[in-house]
């Protein structure tokens, strides 16, 4: 028994699965999980002391790479004046304006401590303003763990939803209906069903809980309109997206309008952090300016703040960051493809920007549906061999692979000749 595998028999006795997070189980791959112990630039090394290249990147933030020393400075300097206040700090005031700057169509910021909190923050916002208590999702994108947002489709596309997990109640279910992404029929339907119901509609700009599925041509553009046309806002989850697709995230990149626009650990350089933010007369309805409560005693963070600020910092001066990942992706996604059709294993690999996802099936992947066609089987087995090589990707199907600027030539070489090794043994 290796050393993480010891670690993993102990975390079971006194975490639930032995984790504080799902997807760290690795129980969809068949194997324990890897512990990690430290990480750098474009690495993470494990309990055991190997060393693996790092497509996870704390699941997104780590754009400028692990442990950079711009961002570990600021951090040292902000903890040497204290963790935690609970109080106002000028550091809240200086993202929030960077933020701003940045970012199209938003004029104020309330910081939060999770991606969750700011999607359950800016759900009650669009109910509070609209006045109405319905939400429109889509199938196959994730957005945290609170209730309303915990459900799938029911029987029928014009039904309500049910819980997708024990403990949420059926009564708040019935507020959250389910559509189909990349469809914009079923949201036709849906606001039709449920005409001056519906408070907003919020989707992951890129589908990156379901793999990577990108927005078809109109897409967007197209749930705009139809929030328009119902009275009801449109809402950007980009917990993922946001200061990784380009320096104003997913409305700069795909140039259209959304209401409100939640964001995640990428703000914290990592730590733990959220936000939710939009126009002024949307977000002064939140207290203590309004009558939409909101609260949270730790929001924040000075360290945090000073983290996040200096990673937003450097993406703001640099814009040919996004340009240097996104042909990384693209080097990556093109190799693995080469090297699938070499192997004659069917494979799909979606990619925009710094993101991508291998899927193994031969069809194209535009929706949750077809991302759960694929051969899950697969996957695992892929995941294993290429972790036994040295790359260290998500541990499901269903997430997506992260590049950023610490990944070097010779980081992409050896993943690529890890691939076609995997993919030759699959074979």
């Amino acid at each position: 028994m290796d050393i993480s595998e010891a670690l993993f028999a102990r975390a079971q006795r006194v975490l639930p699965g032995g984790v504080n997070s799902p997807v760290r189980a690795y129980r969809s791959v068949g194997i324990a999980p890897r512990f990690i112990h430290s990480a750098q630039g474009s690495t993470v090394t494990d309990a055991d002391g190997v060393t693996y290249i790092d497509y996870v990147g704390s699941w997104g933030p780590m754009i400028l790479g692990h442990n950079h020393p711009n961002i570990l400075q600021a951090v040292k300097d902000a903890a040497a004046d204290g963790l935690s206040f609970g109080a106002p700090t000028a550091r809240e005031i200086d993202i929030a304006e960077l933020m701003i700057s940045m970012v199209p169509n938003i004029e104020m910021v309330r910081m939060v401590n999770s991606g969750t909190e700011a999607v359950m923050s800016a759900v009650r916002l669009a109910r509070g303003a609209t006045g109405r208590d319905k939400i429109i999702k889509f199938e196959g994108c994730y957005h945290g763990h609170s209730d309303c947002m915990l459900v799938k489709a029911g029987s029928g596309a014009l039904t309500g939803g049910h819980p997708d997990s024990a403990g949420v109640p059926g009564g708040i279910a019935e507020y959250t209906l389910t559509a189909q992404y990349n469809d914009l029929d079923s949201v036709r339907a849906l606001l039709a069903a449920n005409k001056d119901e519906v408070a907003a509609i919020i989707v992951e700009p890129v589908a990156a809980n379901m793999g990577v599925v990108a927005p078809q041509e109109g897409f967007l553009s197209g749930l705009r309109a139809l929030c328009d046309e119902a009275g009801a806002l449109l809402i950007f989850d980009e917990v993922i997206t946001g200061f990784r697709l380009a320096r104003g995230g997913a409305q700069e990149y795909f140039g259209v309008k959304a209401d409100l626009v939640t964001f995640g650990k990428i703000i914290g350089g990592g730590m733990p952090v959220g936000a939710f933010a939009g126009p002024k007369h949307l977000m002064e309805q939140v207290a203590p300016t309004g009558a939409v409560y909101q609260a949270g005693t730790l929001s924040g963070n000075p360290v945090a703040m000073a983290a996040g600020f200096c990673q937003l910092s450097m993406l703001n001066e640099h814009p040919e960051y996004y340009e240097q990942i996104e042909r990384t992706a693209k080097l990556v996604a093109d190799g693995m493809r080469q090297a699938a059709k070499d192997a004659g294993v069917p494979m799909v690999v979606n990619q925009i920007g710094s993101l991508l996802c291998p899927y193994f099936t031969d069809a194209p992947v535009e929706n949750f549906a077809a991302a759960k066609s694929s051969d899950l089987d697969k996957f695992a087995a892929y995941f294993r061999a290429m972790l036994k090589r040295g790359v260290y990707l998500a541990p499901s199907q269903f997430e997506a692979m992260f590049v950023g600027t610490a990944h070097s030539d010779e980081d992409i070489m050896r993943t690529l000749t890890a691939a076609r090794e995997a993919l030759a043994e699959l074979a």
